[in-house]
């Protein structure tokens, strides 16, 4: 049986103390981009294998980050929370940690299920995504005494440490873009008003409307659940409205919703664009393939997981990080959807 390689053998091969490979290979020292390439060199030459167990056990870390997320029924991809997801996988491999995953339960099963994974070392941190209202999975952890990081504002009374997206600034981009081309009665598809996302992107439509100068009827402010059918319904509900008053374009919270509008829409015979211009919202893949393609707001999902980790990982090392609370811009893309409108001589 051929010798397990060991730390030594790596130091030896790239010409380095045993120390240095050490600390480079838990990210705990800053070395040139040549010697870290030396090491993590040696290391694929020689299969060097790390003892996980007797590192944990040393330094007691479990080099495993907790993700929670809530099992849902969606028949809809996410895809803001794959590409976060999977920025967060990506950066905790560079930092030498991988990602626990596990449903976060409710009430006092959601508590018992942090407890036991801080208590029993199971994890070095969490990483929360989707915050709502009274969030309780902060002051859970916080009690705790374990660090955290979540993608999205936690709430006022609970302050933590998180990375978020200015969906309110992309939403009135959106409202912004669509005065441009004409349209003066705007309408927006929202969420519950105890969606807290929701509520910071009705703010962006409603600023964008007074920006704009343009009239803000409540109805035509809708809200509702994240799905296909409520963009359709909420839609013939607009559509249902005296000519006058219906809104000549519409705004929304989520491609998916954006995409029932379209349905409704078309329907009843009107092009969109032209007659009735409509904005979705998080890019999904499919906005660009969609005939018209979708004018829609991007999120830098990606780039939020990998700050997520970088946040968490300081924290769990002990080091002081003088910005904990990150806000990260979103971008309106203009597709055929939001173009082409011809005011109707009624308009």
């Amino acid at each position: 049986m051929a010798k397990k390689a060991t730390l030594k053998d790596v130091a030896w091969q790239a010409g380095v103390s045993y120390q240095t490979v050490s600390k480079v290979l838990r990210n705990r020292m800053r070395v040139s981009s040549e010697v870290r390439e030396r090491i993590y060199a040696a290391v694929a030459d020689l299969g060097y294998q790390p003892n996980v167990n007797a590192r944990s056990l040393r330094a007691q870390s479990s080099r495993l980050l907790g993700y929670s997320w809530q099992p849902g029924y969606q028949t809809y991809f996410n895809s803001v929370l794959e590409q976060f997801e999977q920025g967060i996988i990506y950066a905790a491999e560079e930092f030498g940690y991988h990602i626990l995953l596990f449903p976060q339960g409710e009430g006092a099963q959601q508590a018992e299920t942090y407890r036991s994974l801080v208590v029993t070392g199971r994890v070095d941190g969490f990483i929360l995504s989707s915050i709502e209202y009274n969030d309780p999975r902060i002051p859970i952890l916080q009690q705790l005494q374990v660090p955290l990081v979540a993608f999205g504002r936690g709430p006022d009374e609970n302050p933590c440490a998180y990375v978020d997206v200015d969906g309110a600034v992309g939403m009135q981009q959106a409202v912004e873009h669509l005065a441009a081309q004409g349209h003066q009665r705007i309408a927006i598809l929202a969420w519950p008003e105890d969606s807290r996302v929701g509520n910071d992107r009705l703010a962006g439509y409603r600023a964008g409307i007074e920006v704009a100068g343009l009239p803000n009827n409540p109805a035509w402010v809708v809200r509702g659940e994240s799905d296909e059918n409520y963009g359709y319904s909420a839609m013939q509900g607009l559509l249902a409205l005296p000519f006058a008053l219906r809104p000549t374009a519409v705004v929304t919270m989520l491609d998916l919703i954006a995409i029932g509008a379209i349905r409704a829409i078309e329907e009843r015979g009107l092009a969109v664009g032209r007659d009735i211009a409509v904005v979705g919202f998080d890019d999904t893949p499919v906005a660009r393939y969609l005939k018209p393609s979708l004018t829609s707001v991007s999120q830098p999902a990606w780039e939020v997981g990998r700050l997520v980790v970088r946040l968490l990982i300081s924290q769990i090392n002990g080091e002081s990080v003088e910005d904990q609370h990150l806000l990260l811009p979103s971008e309106l893309v203009i597709r055929e959807s939001s173009l082409g409108y011809r005011p109707n001589e009624r308009d």
